[in-house]
């Protein structure tokens, strides 16, 4: 039921000429955002279960997209050994689930970024 009405939702802003259905936009005020700033923190502690130990430093960019849930597209600044740098952060979430999973994380902007990269499953 839920999915349904949220995608009546989605279908009608497609039509007035807003986002198209399960199109990808920028959240707004997602540098200041409690919730971003939480969804980043948990992107970066995901990532250091598995790899290198970066310390968050802040948002810089979030794009959203409506999935089963939702789909964030996090740029975040992070340290690495004393180097900032800039990453990207892919986590899906469905709050009604309690559910939230990192589905990418990776360095941007640099040649070695596979090195560094997460995909979970």
């Amino acid at each position: 039921m839920r999915f349904g009405v949220l995608y009546c939702i989605s279908l009608a802003n497609s039509v007035n000429g807003m986002e198209p259905v399960g199109g990808i936009h920028d959240v707004d005020g997602s540098k200041n955002s409690l919730e971003i700033v939480n969804l980043a923190r948990f992107a970066v502690d995901e990532h250091n279960k598995k790899n290198s130990l970066l310390e968050f430093n802040g948002v810089l960019k979030t794009r959203q997209q409506v999935v089963a849930g939702s789909m964030y597209y996090i740029t975040l600044e992070a340290t690495d050994g004393g180097k900032k740098n800039k990453y990207e952060a892919k986590i899906w979430v469905k709050p009604w689930m309690n559910f939230k999973e990192l589905q990418e994380f990776k360095l941007v902007g640099d040649e070695t970024a596979n090195a560094s990269s997460y995909v979970g499953n």
